[in-house]
């Protein structure tokens, strides 16, 4: 028992020896002043992600592990969308692909793309729903079972499970869909595609999931963000009085340093408006996915900043002239 224990502190060690070496690469190595918070955000997806699977290992309960993501966008707004969130990863790889090929992304009307992050209220109401008729039609015989039926996602509780499938890597330490060479392969929500699909048509309409949602991460950048129910921001609460503070993490404008050049709203990924438009302070809207892009772009010093609290984390700099530095 002791040298399991030793084993898994050694291997969290490596795992973390390896993720302080690549952010110190990127802070080292990488110059632009447009590019290296957006580096260093990839290396925090990346590590994200095996975790995910490291933690998978293990013994999870799924309601745990939502409950986690949902509370935590209390104090970090939507940070786990922008800097963990696995499937996140998988489109921005796609939007790097794009980039490369030179192919020019698609704008969404702004009335659609704001219908689609509603949408995900919907969508999360609906399955809350299912889980309060089912309980309903056929109560759990005890409080014990219904307890451990939440917990595991089973039984009433089995819907919710589509909640957790963007934390699916890619690579999974179970049996997933896809077996090569020993190892299975699975992707965000083609589990409960198939489930839900039926044997005779799970495998032609897991491929068609498969395949718009590649195609559509291609076009339109973090298309699935834009309506994830998972990616619900629980910090929405901040519009009713004494709630002011949440989320903790936030964008912050400073509107005597705007020129309204248009940057911000142009790099966002998700066509949040609100930074551009704001007249300044703290930006409420539950869009943002704190991924900074548009901090890292501003080109006016200290006009957009990240805060935590009353604290400056990181914030916009005159990238137009070369520093004193460099």
């Amino acid at each position: 028992m002791t040298m399991e224990i030793v084993a898994e502190a050694l291997k969290l060690m490596a795992f973390a020896g390896l993720a302080i070496a690549a952010i110190l690469v990127v802070l080292i190595w990488k110059k632009n002043r447009t590019t290296k918070l957006t580096y260093l955000k990839f290396v925090a997806q990346v590590v994200s992600m095996a975790a995910v699977f490291y933690l998978f290992t293990y013994t999870v309960r799924p309601l745990l592990l939502l409950a986690v993501i949902l509370i935590a966008s209390v104090v970090l707004g939507r940070f786990f969308c922008g800097w963990i969130c696995p499937f996140g990863l998988y489109m921005d790889i796609i939007t790097l692909i794009r980039k490369a090929l030179k192919i020019r992304y698609r704008i969404l009307p702004d009335k659609l793309n704001k219908f689609l992050h509603n949408f995900r209220y919907i969508l999360l109401g609906f399955f809350l729903i299912l889980v309060l008729i089912f309980a309903l039609i056929e109560p759990p015989s005890s409080l014990n079972l219904f307890m451990l039926m939440a917990l595991l996602f089973a039984g009433h509780f089995e819907h919710l499970g589509i909640m957790l499938s963007p934390v699916v890597p890619l690579i999974v330490p179970w049996e997933g869909p896809l077996e090569i060479g020993g190892l299975y392969f699975s992707y965000p929500y083609i589990q409960e595609v198939i489930k839900y699909s039926g044997k005779n048509f799970a495998t032609i309409i897991a491929l068609t999931f498969l395949g718009l949602t590649v195609v559509g991460s291609f076009f339109v950048r973090r298309v699935w963000c834009r309506f994830c129910p998972t990616g619900i921001s629980v910090a929405a609460i901040n519009r009713f009085k004494g709630f002011k503070w949440a989320p903790m993490l936030h964008i912050e404008k400073n509107e005597t340093k705007c020129t309204k050049c248009g940057i911000c709203k142009r790099v966002c990924p998700v066509q949040v408006t609100e930074v551009y438009e704001q007249k300044g302070g703290k930006i409420m809207t539950s869009m943002c996915m704190l991924c900074t892009r548009c901090v890292e772009m501003c080109p006016y010093e200290d006009c957009l900043k990240v805060n935590f609290g009353k604290k400056t984390v990181f914030s916009s700099r005159n990238w137009l002239e070369p520093s004193e530095i460099e």
